[in-house]
């Protein structure tokens, strides 16, 4: 059984001891029940893991050996997925399976038929449940480097996304070319819009291939928004080399 993960905010040593306190201390201490000899993986969520060994057990908080230390690269060409703001808690189950499967950017989209939008008062606690779905998902995918979940863009800041791209497709459902034949780029971003319940508006789609998008086929059945991007995800990581 692989060791558990946790964040480590304040840096890791490349040897030595660390102490593992505040939330995720408490968590592997009293919820989890880890204690002496028992192994554990610290990461940053930028890349480094360490791997430790506990010496000592507190209340709220572990006493590690660090054992060895790595830092993996930035992966190339990076995945983000820009996700329209699905109903009720399918974005954090969106968020949750993206992340686990390994895309590298997630960003909220406020289509302009989403049924959910989010609101200035509740915008900021909206974003803080997608990113933390990202930080537990990407802990329990044992991942060094975290998705970033992106601040939530408009139509018009998408189309910015596509224009900087290395290659930017649209899931849609009357697509001539299918995704998995899609030759990747060999670096930079590649860009996918998953549309909401409703589809991408004409005006939308527009916006998107004038900046450079193009729109693509994920397959024959019709999947919900909140399991499109994963989907997409799966092919594209392939296609990479990445899986």
């Amino acid at each position: 059984m692989s060791p558990p993960v946790f964040l480590a905010e304040d840096g890791l040593p490349d040897s030595g001891t660390v102490v593992l306190d505040g939330p995720e201390g408490r968590h592997a201490a009293t919820v989890r029940r880890i204690g002496p000899g028992e192994r554990v993986d610290l990461t940053d969520g930028a890349g480094t893991l360490a791997e430790c060994v506990v010496t000592s057990a507190a209340k709220a908080s572990l006493t590690l050996e660090v054992l060895s230390r790595r830092v993996d690269p930035a992966p190339s060409p990076r995945l983000v997925v820009v996700q329209a703001l699905p109903k009720g808690d399918r974005g954090e189950l969106a968020v949750e399976t993206m992340t686990e499967v390994g895309v590298d950017v997630i960003v909220p989209w406020s289509a302009s038929r989403s049924i959910t939008q989010w609101r200035p008062e509740r915008r900021d606690k909206a974003l803080g449940r997608w990113r933390t779905a990202a930080r537990e998902a990407a802990k329990q995918a044992r991942r060094s480097r975290f998705p970033e979940v992106a601040e939530l863009e408009s139509t018009r800041q998408v189309a910015r996304r596509v224009a900087a791209a290395s290659r930017a497709v649209v899931l849609h459902e009357e697509a001539t070319e299918r995704l998995s034949a899609l030759e990747p780029p060999a670096g930079g971003d590649i860009v996918v819009i998953v549309g909401p319940e409703g589809g991408i508006a004409d005006d939308e789609i527009a916006a998107f291939t004038a900046a450079g998008g193009r729109t693509a086929l994920l397959g024959p059945t019709v999947l919900r928004t909140s399991t499109a991007g994963v989907a997409a995800a799966a092919v594209l990581l392939a296609a990479t080399g990445r899986w």
